[in-house]
């Protein structure tokens, strides 16, 4: 290919970790594809780590900043000059967009240069790209999804196996899919924060991180997976992103599907997100979740996308309310007293805040007598109050389990 240097796209990389150096390997080895899609070829100018690199150098050098260092401080600073130095940026920070994500947009759209993000979000899915271009004129009702592949590989491997959850955690650390920290995804934090980006994106209202409920899969058991699997369910931890109630909705927590769900097979560390909208009815996009190769492939699609010519910068156009108390149905585990009337005495505390019973399962007997029922859809807090009262009951013989249940089925 050509090597007229006027063709040369001048790359800053912040950061050379594991996303870091396999973006700096796939830019010399697809740069004469990038060249012959683009007209302009890719080059790294300069690299900034903790231990090494002057940032003010490398900006000064180069045309375009890829930040991959991660976290928000000193990220946050890097990413501001640049885009007031009217580079382009391209980043994979989840964490950073969440956080602070109202002030970069607004630096990008005065300084008139493009601020990409597709890596942050599902590794390889486009879902940034879908929602921002291909639907950026739709009134999106809904955005949700497994957006955590280290969480559904974890419940995956819990439902095939029966194995508990620390020993499957442990598994998915020697395999490379959790982290030795593993407390941001399985807390449910990195899919909070995930969420938080499309939530802004869809509905194009300033979302932050301290806004979206979340919950993890720490507290789930074996015999939770167990019984889902009678009752014609699979459990995933789920992001939900929607408008409710003249506002929105955003939240994360493991739930269970029926089979009839288009998230119910998506199996180990893959990721599927789902859009809903009027005028689409429904689309589902799915993949490989990140990895380092498949977050440096995002990032050098956001490069080409960048080289390819002008797109939008994300623009709040209303501050719409967030909403906290929303329908839901549940499922929920009782470990009671094997004795007459139990199953009518529970029924009883339910009805007394409007919660009526779906499908109920009982097993067991003397110390081992369980309670598994599913119930229709309720105020959160409706059942919030029946636990409570439930939990009061002299027939428990340890406190109620509930995981949220997605009645929705797409047939």
């Amino acid at each position: 290919m050509s090597e007229d240097p006027s063709k040369v796209v001048r790359i800053g990389l912040l950061g050379r970790g594991t996303v870091g150096g396999a973006f700096a390997e796939m830019v010399e080895a697809r740069a004469d594809a990038v060249e012959a899609a683009t007209g302009r070829r890719p080059e790294i100018s300069g690299v900034l780590t903790r231990e090494d690199g002057d940032f003010s150098a490398i900006l000064e050098r180069s045309d375009l900043i890829v930040e991959l260092i991660g976290g928000t401080d000193p990220a946050r600073r890097y990413v501001l000059d640049a885009l007031r130095a009217k580079r382009p940026v391209v980043t994979a920070n989840k964490q950073l967009l969440a956080q602070h994500g109202e002030e970069l947009f607004d630096v990008a759209r005065e300084a008139g240069v493009q601020l990409r993000f597709e890596a942050a979000v599902a590794g390889v899915i486009p879902i940034v790209r879908v929602i921002q271009e291909s639907f950026g004129v739709t009134e999106i009702a809904k955005v949700f999804g497994i957006v955590n592949g280290t969480t559904n590989f974890i419940l995956t491997e819990m439902a095939s196996s029966g194995a508990p959850y620390d020993e499957v955690l442990a598994r998915a650390q020697q395999l490379g899919y959790a982290e030795a920290d593993p407390t941001a995804d399985v807390s449910g934090a990195d899919a909070a924060a995930k969420m938080a980006i499309l939530a802004r994106l869809a509905f194009h209202t300033p979302v932050t991180l301290d806004e979206v409920f979340y919950e993890g899969i720490e507290r789930i058991e074996p015999g939770d997976l167990a019984y889902a699997k009678e009752l014609g369910l699979s459990l995933k931890l789920l992001g939900v992103a929607e408008r409710r109630e003249g506002g929105v909705s955003v939240r994360v927590f493991p739930c269970f599907l029926y089979g009839g769900h288009p998230l119910s097979p998506v199996e180990g560390p893959f990721n599927a997100v789902m859009v809903e909208a009027p005028d689409i009815t429904e689309v589902t996009l799915s993949g490989p979740g990140a990895g380092g190769l498949q977050t440096a492939s995002a990032v050098l699609g956001d490069v080409v996308s960048i080289l390819s010519g002008d797109a939008p910068v994300h623009e709040t156009r209303e501050k719409l309310p967030i909403v906290t108390d929303v329908a839901s149905s549940f499922y929920l585990h009782l470990a009671v007293a094997d004795r007459p009337g139990v199953l009518a005495q529970i029924a009883q505390v339910l009805g007394d805040e409007d919660v009526s019973v779906k499908s109920v399962v009982q097993r067991g007997v003397d110390e081992d007598a369980r309670l598994v029922m599913v119930v229709h859809e309720c105020l959160e807090s409706r059942f919030a109050a029946a636990l409570e009262a439930i939990d009061r009951l002299d027939v428990l013989r340890s406190p109620p389990r509930s995981i949220r249940v997605i009645e929705e089925e797409f047939i």
